[in-house]
Order: structure tokens, then sequence, then C-alpha cells
């Protein structure tokens, strides 16, 4: 049934179709082809065609990926290999520093002064602390420190840090008892002082690394310190040695012992006696020096007030040098044996010359007086130096000349460095002439308008003990090596500044200062022979910049015509009194006395010339 047009239905039936007539040979046309159809684009991945081929390619894939794999394993375990074990050794790696046993220092017996002993300091790694609040509770009372700044200190992430310095072991001991977590001990040393305040000034003091801060301690620091070591190692997580692990060790260098000229014994008699006056006299403050004249060696060098070298932070800065090098003042009439001596070596005066002396004296503008009112005094230059008239002494040192008295001044040593490099040294205050106004060479002949420091005015003293040779003082007797070998400390230099005749002279004339009629009687010794200088100078206070108080002083040799040894007392702003024969002359007599027999110097026995001190 089919459909028309318009929607009949026809019930027709159709005919058959009719096959397709068989061209024949001759009329047959040749067929036509059917249109070309446009091929696909093949895919951009390239598919190989057949299963074996894609097997194939996928072995050759692997083997590719397997070979980079052996390749790198190659790389790593035999050509990289090292290169990582290196790294992960660094990564164990710990270093730390093997101090050296720092040096003793000894008086000139090998007594020791200061010495190390072995100390720890608490270390702690905050990230193995698990209860910062509760450890701080426990160290507190063993450590004297708070609980608050030890839980600061405590806490957090770094791996190392202080937590105490410089305890004990027997101390340490009781902390690692407590097995708290993250505390760890750290060899070390701390200095101790075993005489206390015995030479405090003369040994200085040390900073908590162990490096000298003054006194000895700074000047012989490189061979007090010695050479640190080296101690490389493995280390656990922990932070602790890995025992079967690789290590190396640079063994440290102990430091030498440094021996002092310094005798303990007649050091501490030096310090006994002057801190008694000190306090007696109400002083700021004093010294006593005590010099072997043929040597230079000090034998004590003694100040007040003292303090504690363990405990250095206990007194101010300012109480912790040595005044008796580093401060200086004007010295007064001790200073008249120099220009006493460039008059006797010049030849312009001998120990009787007559001198004449008013009762004030105008020079330059100014008037000059001696030290008590008198009338016209009749003196001999021995008188003159025995009686301590400054108007004497402008007299006798116009016969040499302002330019003469400086020569000499310089060759005894004014102005310049004694020569003990010691820290904090003065070298004193001596102007040229041609800075001079017209008072300063008369007030300079007699001991004021230059400065000095103890040390300086007590070689002085010893070069005329000495038949006029200076020799540089000094501190360092030598030094003793980690094997026990002793060298010498650097050799003092030599300085002739007068005679042997010139010397001989000027120390008969100091005898008779301690006679009855001179100024320093207290200062005799029986038995003794004794030689000095009293001086009484105003003193310069530096916080006014001017004469305000007194430095009293005394300084002299026994035995006198054979000296071995020199004694100087100086007190500055003493309150009760203010005379140096008073209040310098029996500290003189009490430490001379004593190291004298320390010594075992016995007296000479010889009488002393009698000296005149007036004419006619």
């Amino acid at each position: 049934m089919t459909t028309r047009a318009g929607g009949s239905t026809s019930t027709k039936p159709r005919p058959a179709a009719r096959p397709a007539p068989r061209p024949s040979a001759r009329s047959q046309a040749p067929a036509r082809r059917p249109a070309p159809q446009r091929r696909p684009k093949p895919p951009r991945t390239v598919v190989l065609g057949d299963p074996h081929g894609r097997l194939r390619s996928a072995c050759v894939v692997l083997a590719i990926i397997l070979s980079l794999f052996v390749g790198r394993l190659v790389q790593l375990q035999a050509v990289e290999a090292p290169a990582y074990a290196a790294r992960a050794e660094a990564g164990r790696l710990r270093t730390v520093t093997l101090p050296a046993t720092r040096g003793d220092i000894t008086d000139v017996n090998g007594v020791v002064l200061s010495t190390s002993v072995a100390a720890r300091n608490v270390t702690v790694d905050q990230t193995l602390v698990h209860d910062p609040a509760a450890t701080a509770a426990a160290l507190s009372p063993l450590l004297g420190l708070s609980a608050s700044d030890l839980t600061a200190k405590l806490t957090g992430t770094r791996r190392f840090g202080y937590v105490a310095l410089q305890i004990t072991p027997e101390l340490w001991a009781s902390i690692r008892d407590l097995k708290l977590p993250g505390l760890f001990a750290e060899d070390t040393s701390r200095r101790i002082y075993p005489a206390g305040d015995l030479a405090a000034s003369v040994l200085g003091f040390m900073s908590r690394d162990g490096t000298g801060l003054g006194g000895i301690e700074l000047a012989q620091q490189r061979q007090l310190a010695g050479v640190a070591g080296i101690d490389t190692f493995e280390a656990a997580a922990h932070g602790r040695q890995i025992p079967t692990a690789t290590a190396t060790e640079q063994r440290a260098i102990p430091g030498s012992t440094v021996r002092l000229t310094i005798d303990r014994d007649i050091q501490w008699a030096a310090q006994q006696a002057l801190a008694s006056e000190v306090k007696a006299a109400n002083a700021d403050s004093g010294s006593v020096v005590v010099e072997d004249v043929r040597t230079g060696a000090l034998l004590a060098l003694a100040t007040a007030p003292s303090f504690n070298p363990a405990d250095p932070g206990s007194v101010s800065i300012a109480d912790r040098g040595n005044p008796a090098v580093s401060d200086i003042y004007e010295p007064g009439s001790t200073s008249k044996i120099m220009t006493m001596a460039a008059v006797l070596e010049e030849g312009k005066l001998n120990a009787l010359s007559p001198l004449t002396v008013p009762p004030e004296l105008k020079r330059g503008g100014a008037v000059f007086h001696d030290s008590h009112a008198h009338g016209t005094e009749h003196l001999t230059l021995t008188g003159v130096l025995a009686k301590s008239s400054n108007l004497g002494t402008i007299l006798a040192s116009e016969t040499i000349g302002a330019n003469t008295l400086y020569g000499y001044l310089k060759k005894f040593g004014m102005g310049d460095p004694t020569g003990m490099r010691f820290p904090g040294e003065s070298r004193g205050l001596l102007p040229a002439p041609n800075q001079w106004s017209q008072t300063t060479f008369p007030t300079v002949a007699f001991g004021q308008g230059l400065s000095v420091n103890a040390v300086q005015a007590t070689s002085v003293f010893a070069t005329i003990a000495n038949n006029g040779l200076r020799v540089s003082p000094s501190l360092v007797a030598g030094t003793v090596g980690p094997d026990g070998t002793f060298t010498s400390g650097q050799a003092p230099t030599t300085t002739r500044v007068v005679s042997p005749r010139t010397a001989a002279t000027l120390r008969a004339m100091l005898e008779a200062v301690t006679s009855d009629e001179g100024t320093a009687p207290m200062a005799r010794i029986p038995g003794y022979r004794i030689a000095g200088k009293t001086g009484t100078a105003n003193r310069v206070d530096p916080t006014c910049g001017c004469y305000r108080g007194y430095t009293a002083s005394f300084i002299g040799f026994a035995p006198a015509d054979n000296p071995r040894l020199v004694v100087s007392v100086t007190l500055q702003n003493p309150k009760n009194g203010h005379y140096g024969g008073r209040l310098a002359g029996p500290v003189f007599k009490r430490v001379m006395s004593f190291a004298l027999q320390s010594l075992g110097i016995p007296p000479t026995g010889t009488k002393p010339a009698r000296m005149r001190l007036v004419w006619p």
C-alpha cells in the first residue's frame, strides 16, 4: 500500500522490478568511479600499528627509565656518596674551644698571689627543657638567682645559652644530681687571689671571659693566657659526643707563670702600715713604694684604699687602678734633692756653702715665703736641705739657671715614663723652660710647678742612693714557661745622672734631715743610719683646678752609708695634720724596719759625719 499525494490510498499492486540488462562488450561504457572521500587527519599521538610494536616500544621506554634509575643510583653510591657522607658528618660535627690554663702570678719567692682553679659554666639547650618554670625553681636556691630570671634563660628554642658562669665543680655536681633535662656543663676556670687584697692594685683583675682588665693581669695578658686548643667531634642529636665516632683534638698550650719582684711579706707590712695611717690622718688615699736601689726592683707597691681583685665590681672604677703610678702630684720638698744634686754637680756650691736666707723673696712679681715665718737665717747648703727652706733652695738654684736645672730634672726621669710599662701609668708633668713663666723657675726649684707619680719620686732617691746611677724601676722579675724554664724580664736601663762623689755628699746632707735639728727625726731607726727628705706640698684639687689641701710625704733610704732599700710614703689630702715628717715619717720607720729585718740587712755600725747647718 502506498500513500499518494492528497492522502488517498490505492490497492493496485506494483509490477515486479526488472533486472538491469547486462551490457555487451561492444556497448559497455567504463564504470564511473565514486567521488573520493576526504580521509580524516591522524591523531597527534603516533600509535604503533601492531601489538608487537607497542610491546617493543614499552620495553624500550622501560629500559630507558631503568637505565636512568641505575645511573642515578651509581651516581649517588659511587660518585656523590663521599660528598653526601661529608655533609652528613659535617651536620653532626661540633667544634669547641679548649681553654688554656692561665698562668699564675707569684711574688719574687714563688708564693702564689693569683691563680686559676677549675670551674663550670652551666649551659642550656632550651628545646630539651620540658618545664622551664619548674627547672628554674629547682635551680634558684643553688645558684642564688631569681626564678624569674632563670625561667627567661630556660625558655625558647635556642640550642645553646648560658645559665650560670664559673660555678664550682661541687655546685655543678649538685645540679647534675637533679637530672634536669636540657642542662649541661662546660669546663672553664675562674681566677682566685689567695692573699685577698694583698697587692691588688699591682695584680689587677679579670673579666668574666678570662681576659685581664687591669694591673699585671692586663700587662702580661699574652704570657699568662697561653694558646687555646680546639676539639672537633661528632655529636648526637642531644649534643653529646658519639664515643665511637671520629674526633680530632689540638691541645691547648698553658700560659706562663709571671714572677713579680714584689716580696709578699714586705708588701703586707707596707699595706698594713699605710692603711692604718690613712685612717688615722683621715687622708683621701696613700701609697708606699719599696725599691731595691741596686736593681730597681720594686719589693712593695702598696696603695690605700685597696680592693678585692676577685670582686672588682664591689668598688668604683676609679678605685680599681694603681694610684702609685697613675696619680700625679706636686712633690714639694722631696724634689729639692734634684736641685741640690744639680748645684753640687755643677760645682757652684758645696755642702757647707753659706747662704743668707731672708724672711721673703720677690721673684717675677710674686712674694715667696717658707712654711714658717722667720727672720734672716744664715744656713749652709746642708742646713737649707735639713730645714727644708724654700727660699734657700731658690737662692741655690739661681747659681745654675733654669735651663741647667731642667736638664738635670730630665736626667732624673721627670716627665718621662718609668719603663715599667704598667697599665694606666702617667709620665708626670714637666713643662719645657720656654713654657715657664717668671715664677715657674723658683717654684720648680723647691718642688711645685711639676708633677710626678710615687714611683718616679722614689726613683730619684734610689738614684742618689745608688751613687748617682739611675736604674729604671721594674715589677716583673721574669716568666716561668709550661716546661719550667725561667726567662728573665726586660733588663732595666741605666742613666748616669750625677757623679758618685756628688751622690755621696748628698747622702750625708740627707742624714741631717733625720737629726734632731732636721724635719724628720721621727723617721730614725735605732741602730741604722737613715737618710731622707720630708715633703709638704700644696695639693692641686682637680674639682676646682686650684690648690686645696696638702700632700704629705717622706722618702728615705738605709743604711745611709751603704744603701740597700728606698722607702717612700705619700699621703694625699690628710685632714688630721699635714706635715710629711709627722705623718709619713712614722710609716717609713715601720716599713723600713720590717724590710731590713726581713731581708737580713744589718746596720753598718759606723757613725755619721756631723754636718754644720748654720754659719758661721
